[in-house]
């Protein structure tokens, strides 16, 4: 039966001799991990009574991103050249007013930018593959003419759109189907030598909302993306261009995604980065009863520090000002060497 260990990440300067970094971060250590078994109470174990395997994908520093150090947390900009985004659909449709946005993003402390060409709110419709690419690629070639030197995204389950995205000069990828909606997406990735961000959702995104149900849903999203994993690597996706996202509000309820936000440390045995999209999510506004999606800000900057104090490496977010100055402060407050 397997046994999952899950990080008890902590920030405090009181560490204790022997606590081990978590992935790499000076900042987030641990000295003791949650032990889960299905079906069996959790225990607590000290990091000395584990055997060096198990330590060595929650240690081990992760490989740069497209250039970017994961030591330290990164923002990554939330561009939607969609009509019907569930926040900022139709802003952002022509190419003069996404770069005017992405620019403005940069300025306010965005390491990456997303694009992207296909809502994937719950209920969204698919977008042909000639539309999505028309919406995003010549965005794309439109930051590199403006000098905007932002590593670039492309949000797509779709290996055409991939493909011209990476041509027009984007250097990532992220599929929220993890390489599952296209046969061709994981040879797509593995010949563009991009990394490529694997999320879980459960369901497509017309579908996902309709009760979604889990046996254990921190254990059966880490299995799945475990999985995928293994799959990109067979598909010839080199590890280090492998990053993992629990895929909050994709097949989930409010529970779920408190559940996977209380858990995520668990995320770092997959030894991947991890990225965390959690801005304006509906749930936020449920819980911080704000119906209004462009005004749950100060609701998405509470939840990305939550995946900060976990180690999370990768933030996706809309507020891209709010989430740098209170990147800022926490780490002003947890960086123990300061003086």
């Amino acid at each position: 039966m397997t046994t999952y260990f899950r990080p008890i990440a902590q920030t405090d300067a009181a560490r204790p001799e022997g606590a081990l970094p978590l992935a790499g971060n000076p900042i987030v250590w641990f000295s003791q991990v949650e032990a889960l078994t299905r079906g069996q109470p959790s225990r607590l174990v000290d990091v000395v009574d584990m055997a060096s395997d198990d330590l060595s994908a929650l240690t081990a520093p992760r490989a740069d991103v497209a250039g970017l150090g994961m030591s330290a947390p990164k923002l990554m900009g939330v561009l939607n050249t969609t009509p019907d985004s569930f926040s900022d659909g139709g802003r952002f449709t022509t190419t003069e007013a996404a770069v005017v946005h992405a620019r403005r993003m940069v300025e306010e402390g965005a390491h990456i930018l997303d694009i992207g060409g296909e809502s994937t709110r719950p209920g969204a419709a698919f977008v042909p593959v000639d539309e999505e690419i028309a919406r995003t690629a010549p965005v794309i070639a439109a930051l590199k003419a403006a000098r905007i030197d932002t590593p670039v995204s492309i949000d797509t389950r779709k290996a055409q759109v991939a493909r011209a995205a990476v041509q027009a000069g984007a250097s990532l990828l992220n599929d929220v189907s993890a390489l599952s909606f296209d046969a061709q997406m994981a040879d797509a990735a593995a010949r563009s030598g991009a990394p490529i961000c694997l999320m879980h959702a459960q369901g497509d995104p017309k579908t996902m909302q309709e009760n979604p149900s889990y046996d254990d849903v921190l254990l059966d999203v880490y299995d799945y993306l475990a999985a995928r994993v293994v799959e990109a690597k067979q598909a010839g996706i080199e590890p280090q261009n492998i990053i993992v996202d629990p895929g909050i509000g994709f097949g989930k309820t409010p529970a779920h995604n408190l559940a996977l936000i209380r858990g995520l440390s668990l995320f770092h045995g997959l030894g991947c980065p991890i990225l965390l999209g959690v801005s304006r999510k509906r749930f936020i506004g449920s819980i911080g009863s704000q119906p209004q999606a462009d005004k749950r800000a100060p609701g998405s900057v509470a939840i990305a520090l939550q995946g900060l104090m976990q180690g999370v490496q990768i933030i996706r977010a809309h507020d891209i000002e709010e989430h740098a100055q209170a990147f800022a402060l926490w780490h002003a407050v947890n960086d123990n060497k300061q003086d």
